[in-house]
């Protein structure tokens, strides 16, 4: 028989303390009992001695210092798994909002996750094809790889995220074995419904599994919203030997809710008031992408963060940034003249692209294309900062016809359309097309072979 006991010692925000606790341990989910009969969840969040703090998941209001009966499970936090969990929507905590029952799950998980032996980690290789061309040719998502999106409050990121939901494939030859986990975090009512809405509407829901926590939830899920949905990952990556992508937004919320939660137990602020353990708490999750021998599965993360005011050096990008393989930035600028997606190119990069492209994988001359469209956008950036100092009639000739191909290239490679689902042929071809607008003198990071092969300047008339 399980020891209750009854009484709280404190109360503080979604916090209790409980006094002469037995055999206890950190992480230990509990059962708290209310008068009225209703049961909540919490689990152990700090132990001293005999005393135990307890974080309740669906907040403390109602709860009795007299008659609040408590009863330790003896085991962390878990989630039931199955493959059934495709083609549902679950709450932050796990549990089904969708109105179609529990899952009848084939085992229960912690969704801490397990100790993974770093040298069973196989070196991420192959793409995922977004059908984005920004993303695809420039900053080229690898199986495996941790890529975030760094946006701006207000910003078309979460637009950005149901297109990559709804285009995203492998290669034909891997099998037709690839989901999406997406999980949503502090979002309002709104933005909840308009995911949901539109994953039902073009038919991929099948083959995505939802979180959602929203802004009225209570903050201790939001904590738990990414680690459910990285623990459903992990099944079906390792497990069942499927490829998935997993999408959060916003870890900024995120962050947000471990500051409150930090504060609430009485934690010595960092940095903009974060707690000092962020970085690690932010590799904790981070770190759970990847591919591991034994299985031919794999974990692909892509968080999406806003950053307050746009500042990249706050500490959520910031240690993001350490953390993760390269970034795709979006620009506010771009933005708000229209473009979407509104990829800045030239501080986006994917530092695991070079071995995950080329032939065999995308195409022989991607890496050359890329290379190329990276050098001659940085040009058009010096050639109008130089036309804002001296006026644009001033330029050189050479100058003029980079920045023609900016506006081309802003106008045809970074926009398309919200339903325009580009492959990886098409992206190539329109950027070697887009090239062919300079001077052949001015493509020197491409070798005379594939020049000869690519460049044609007739295929450039269209660019007006």
């Amino acid at each position: 028989m399980s020891l209750q006991y009854v009484g709280l010692k404190e109360i503080n925000g979604p916090l209790v303390a409980l006094e002469h606790v037995e055999n206890a341990s950190y992480d230990e989910v509990a059962e708290i009992r209310l008068n009225d009969g209703t049961t909540r969840l919490g689990r152990i969040v700090e132990i001293s001695e005999d005393k135990a703090i307890l974080q309740v998941f669906e907040g403390t209001r109602g709860l009795s210092l007299t008659n609040t009966k408590t009863r330790f499970t003896g085991r962390p936090m878990e989630m039931p798994l199955s493959e059934e969990i495709l083609g549902r929507v679950f709450n932050g905590a796990g549990k089904p909002i969708d109105g179609l029952g529990d899952i009848f799950a084939e085992k229960s998980a912690d969704i801490n996750g397990e100790p993974l032996n770093p040298v069973a980690r196989t070196y991420p290789r192959n793409y995922i094809n977004t059908g984005i061309s920004t993303i695809d040719a420039l900053t080229t998502l690898i199986r495996g790889q941790k890529l975030p999106i760094f946006s701006g409050s207000g910003m078309s990121h979460n637009k950005l995220a149901v297109q990559i939901v709804r285009q995203a494939q492998i290669a034909e030859e891997s099998g037709s074995d690839f989901a999406v986990i997406f999980a949503a975090m502090g979002v309002k009512n709104d933005v909840a419904d308009y995911f949901r809405r539109s994953f039902e509407e073009s038919g991929v829901l099948q083959r995505v599994a939802m979180f959602l926590n929203l802004s009225n939830d209570p903050i201790i899920e939001r904590i738990l919203t990414p680690r459910c949905a990285l623990t459903a990952a992990e099944y079906l990556a390792y497990e069942k030997n499927m490829h998935i992508l997993v999408i959060m937004t916003d870890m900024t919320s995120y962050a947000e809710a471990l500051r409150e939660f930090s504060s609430s137990k009485g934690e010595i602020p960092a940095r903009k008031g974060y707690p000092g353990y962020l970085y690690s708490d932010l590799a904790s999750l981070y770190e759970r992408a990847g591919v591991v021998n034994g299985s031919t599965g794999s974990v692909t993360q892509i968080p999406i963060l806003t950053m307050p005011n746009d500042d990249i050096t706050h500490p959520v990008p910031d240690l993001t940034g350490y953390i993760t393989e390269g970034q795709i930035v979006l620009d506010r600028g771009l933005d708000q003249t229209g473009v979407y997606p509104p990829v800045s190119v030239l501080p986006s990069l994917s530092r695991l692209m070079k071995d995950g492209i080329g032939e065999g994988y995308t195409r022989a001359d991607h890496s050359a294309c890329a290379n190329q469209l990276f050098a001659c956008y940085a040009r058009v950036q010096d050639a109008r900062s130089l036309a804002s100092v001296i006026g644009e009639d001033e330029l050189s000739e050479i100058d003029k016809a980079y920045m023609h191909f900016g506006v081309m290239f802003e106008k045809y490679f970074v926009t398309q359309r919200f339903d325009e689902n580009r492959s990886i042929d098409e992206t190539l071809d329109l950027g070697w097309d887009l090239l062919s607008l300079l001077p052949k003198s001015e493509l020197d990071r491409v070798d005379e072979k594939l020049l000869e092969e690519k460049y044609n300047p007739k295929n450039a008339e269209r660019f007006v």
